[in-house]
């Protein structure tokens, strides 16, 4: 009798307990249901600007007047990107090159030697000047402006590229010192003091040691000060007031017509040229950007 009973609520057991494990993958897919919700929220914050942007760029002058600004495009109209190339996009892109690579070369350069003298070397008098650069970091940019503006006017410097290499230089040194003193934190003193066993000098140790292991830092800091410097507005608009000194940012303010009247086809053009360089750089080295940040966190 009790075999029977037995045999009886076994399969029964097996049915209640396959239920409850039907029960729970469903009660987890149920849980990221608000998780998927936020993350296509997010997305299409994120992408649709981008999206709205580019197919705007292919828009007639006569699809801006007379349609919604949400319609689509009734073809690819390049002839917007030729316009806003020739208004002067051209001019304003390479000013922006010829005056963000000598300042990003200028602040890798010296915070690459600044960071290695402040962190790997022992001496005295390090930690103030650290907390020197630091401060920098403090410094609003805007109570700036009139200081710079009458230093560089009475040297000569305005309208000038120097103006804003000098300026993008000295912004910059602050955070890439201190991110890279974190970078060269991370290096183990034991390959160092093996090198220094060996006879290597100080500048050997920096050039064939320190910059290699620290190289991902490196990408990381040139990655985000070269976006600072490329959307620069403040400063470009402030000491240069010349058409054919002007970079990217402030040339966008030239794409207008007669009596004020914006050109929204080359305006939304010029845009995208712009910001997809930027975005596509950083897609490109994004896992580099994160292998350097991780790096930058590990102290040691």
């Amino acid at each position: 009798m009790s075999q029977t009973l037995t045999t009886a609520r076994g399969p029964a057991r097996t049915t209640v307990d396959r239920r409850g494990a039907n029960r729970r993958p469903m009660s987890k897919l149920l849980a990221r249901v608000p998780i998927w919700v936020l993350i296509v929220l997010l997305l299409v914050v994120e992408l649709y600007p981008l999206l709205w942007l580019l197919l705007s760029s292919f828009k007639t002058s006569d699809q801006f007047s007379t349609g919604t600004f949400w319609s689509l495009p009734a073809g690819l109209d390049w002839q917007n990107y030729a316009d806003a190339w020739n208004a002067g996009l051209s001019t304003y892109f390479l000013n922006s090159i010829l005056t963000v690579f000598p300042a990003l070369f200028l602040i890798l350069v010296i915070s690459l030697a600044a960071s290695f003298g402040l962190e790997v070397m022992v001496w005295r008098g390090r930690n103030t000047v650290l907390l020197a650069f630091l401060a920098g970091v403090m410094v609003p940019l805007q109570m700036t402006l009139l200081p710079l503006f009458t230093i560089y006017f009475q040297a000569g410097l305005i309208n000038t590229r120097w103006a804003l290499i000098i300026t993008y230089t000295a912004f910059g040194l602050p955070l890439s010192v201190f991110l890279m003193a974190g970078f060269f934190k991370s290096v183990p003193r034991g390959v160092i003091e093996a090198a220094v066993l060996d006879g290597a000098s100080i500048y050997q140790v920096f050039y064939r040691i320190a910059v290699p292991m620290v190289a991902n830092g490196l990408v990381t800091i040139a990655l985000v000060q070269f976006f600072f410097l490329w959307n620069d507005l403040l400063f470009s608009l402030t000491f240069i007031s010349s058409d054919n000194l002007r970079t990217i940012q402030t040339g966008l303010l030239n794409f207008t017509g007669q009596y004020g009247q914006v050109q929204w086809g080359p305006t939304f053009a010029a845009v995208s040229l712009t910001v997809c360089p930027t975005l596509i750089l950083y897609l490109v080295l994004n896992q580099q950007v994160i292998k350097g940040l991780t790096a930058g966190s590990v102290k040691g």
